[in-house]
């Protein structure tokens, strides 16, 4: 026999290896996982939150197993931008203006998500490239045992009282940071006045934080007595954090005011589980999902035909109440969030 020529049996075993080792590199969107790339907030600290069991009852439905990463929401679209040429993240879950971010840099894929049409118009892309899951707003935290009552405007926070006992995340890199920086323009009747303001409030800053979760235990602890936040994330905290109080700063007529923070959630372009991302956008949507928001995850529905009425829902309307709502221009934002958070770190020497 030529030394070359391979036997039948040799040959079938190595077509057999080699039609294997296709099967294991081509048919990787069928794999039982999806990675989700988050910002922080929605996952419990004690395993207890609505991710926990969201994700737990989605893996027992499908047998998918989901993967978790979570960080600021700068940070999460950073990460997917340097994976851009090669995508690890099948859904994208982030704050805005950094959604809209995402998605005027390719990120995201249109996907028009089950039931969609019960979210809000404001609450999604035109275009079906994002759709709020989880609604939310933005807030600040106090410490309830150290202060009798909690600060009312952002005037009192530069009272000496706060020296190094206040810390606010890092506009650009944290989704809630950044609304400080949206919110203070707004309070302040625009940004040069408000970076006037974030200038003298650096003397009671403790410093630069890229997660905002990681405030509300210093702020319980007392090693902090206030610290910016959002009301879901904070209010779910709060059940383990007997200390941690929410307020909102007064704007410039003098009323307490805040603006919708949702958690939006996109397909990641080119995801390397694409049709398993869908499942989980479509579970994460579905009714019984989002009526779990209040009752387990302390948030607000992202659908409108979902009407809540647990106490975790009841206590969420009493903490909004007598709040003022104002709508930031998402597409003015994104636009020139940069040139906002390079002034910012200018006038505050970050």
């Amino acid at each position: 026999m030529p030394r070359n020529r391979l036997s039948p049996a040799i040959a079938l075993a190595l077509l057999a290896t080699l039609a294997l080792s296709a099967c294991g590199t081509s048919t990787a969107s069928d794999a039982k996982e999806v990675t989700v790339y988050s910002a922080d907030g929605l996952k419990g600290e004690n395993g207890n939150g609505w991710y926990d069991k969201v994700f737990a009852d989605f893996t027992k439905q499908t047998g998918i197993k989901v993967k978790y990463v979570e960080g600021g929401s700068g940070e999460m679209v950073q990460r997917a931008v340097r994976e851009k040429s090669n995508p690890q993240a099948d859904v994208l879950v982030t704050l805005p203006p950094f959604i809209q971010q995402a998605d005027a840099k390719g990120l995201l894929q249109k996907y028009e998500v089950k039931d969609s049409e019960q979210v809000s118009g404001a609450d999604k892309a035109v275009d079906g490239s994002w759709i709020s899951v989880v609604n939310n707003y933005f807030g600040f935290v106090y410490n309830k045992k150290e202060l009798k009552q909690a600060p009312k405007t952002w005037n009192e926070l530069l009272d000496a009282t706060y020296k190094n006992k206040l810390q606010y995340s890092t506009p650009g890199v944290a989704g809630d940071g950044t609304a400080v920086l949206i919110k203070a323009i707004h309070d302040f009747g625009g940004k040069e006045q408000a970076l006037a303001y974030l200038k003298k409030l650096q003397a009671n800053n403790v410093g630069p934080s890229a997660s905002t979760g990681k405030l509300a235990p210093k702020v319980d602890k007392g090693e902090l007595l206030a610290a910016n936040g959002d009301v879901q994330m904070n209010y779910a905290q709060a059940k383990t954090m007997p200390n941690l109080g929410i307020w909102f700063p007064a704007d410039k007529d003098g009323k307490p005011s805040t603006f919708a923070l949702p958690y939006a959630a996109g397909l990641v372009t080119k995801a390397p589980h694409s049709e398993n991302g869908k499942k989980l956008l479509d579970f994460m949507l579905a009714q019984k999902q989002q009526q779990e928001v209040s009752s387990i995850g302390g948030g607000f529905s992202a659908r409108q035909d979902v009407k809540a009425t647990d106490a975790n829902a009841v206590a969420l309307t009493r903490i909004m109440d007598g709040v003022d709502f104002f709508e930031p221009d998402w597409t003015d934002i994104d636009k020139n969030l940069t040139s906002y958070v390079e002034d910012w770190k200018s006038a505050t020497g970050s």
